[in-house]
């Protein structure tokens, strides 16, 4: 069972590869569920990195509908990250119908070729799973991340072994979302071959001193807390699922 962490930094990085991980999905913008990480953030990853390392691409928060415009930059970072030799990508794209954008997903699988692609939670967001798993093989994805389109990955188990059934070995279903060790063999249980998670760990920020009425940005819960990686979580799950 492939163990894969989502890291939002270099020391998170760190953390998940020393406490077991087997792949790294590297991103940007926590608050928003993760963007494109930067490309100086990549380059740093690469270098300390000798497990997988996959890079989000993905140019904002909120839906998986993008503009011609936007798109264009998810060209760009593409680009940017097979120059920083990553080992994959991890993107997705809708219709606004809710039906997987086949045409351009394609397309930047084509332009990721020959780095396998992770077709991210966007699926989670489709209007029909069973449509949108056929759809994301016929792009030439390796694997989909998902929970279920539920909440969590364990409230999603049904649909979970419905995927793999179905998928037939076609392309890799990976369960996120609320994976610990504790509900983890429950859900590697559905016969997905990888869970993804955080690990998260918020540490509160070591400034002494705090403005009392200014915050920088209205989407952050709490601008004196970092996100991070929990070594603890990461070990006791590879614990559960090792094989």
């Amino acid at each position: 069972m492939q163990v894969e962490v989502c890291a939002f930094s270099l020391d998170s990085c760190r953390i998940a590869q020393d406490s077991g991980a087997d792949r790294i999905e590297l991103c940007g913008g926590a608050p928003e569920g993760g963007t494109t990480p930067s490309y100086g953030l990549i380059q740093a990853a690469r270098e300390l990195l000798v497990i997988e390392l996959y890079v989000m691409i993905r140019p904002r928060g909120g839906d998986f509908l993008y503009t011609d415009l936007e798109f264009e930059v998810m060209q760009r970072d593409v680009r940017s990250a097979r120059a920083c030799e990553v080992d994959g990508l991890v993107f997705g794209l809708l219709r606004a119908d809710g039906t997987v954008d086949e045409e351009r997903t394609r397309e930047l699988v084509e332009l990721a070729h020959p780095l396998p692609v992770t077709f991210h939670r966007a699926f989670d967001m489709s209007r029909d799973p069973e449509e949108a798993l056929e759809a994301v093989i016929r792009t030439g994805a390796k694997r989909i991340l998902t929970s279920g389109q539920q909440a969590s990955a364990e409230k999603g188990i049904l649909l979970l072994e419905k995927l793999v059934k179905q998928a037939a070995g076609r392309i890799q279903i990976m369960a996120g979302a609320g994976v610990t060790p504790q509900n983890a063999t429950r859900i590697a249980a559905t016969g997905v071959q990888a869970l993804h998670l955080t690990g998260k760990k918020v540490e509160p920020s070591p400034m002494t001193f705090r403005h009392p009425s200014l915050t920088m940005a209205s989407v952050v819960p709490d601008e004196y807390e970092r996100l991070g990686t929990d070594p603890a979580l990461i070990r006791q799950l590879r614990l559960k699922v090792e094989i």
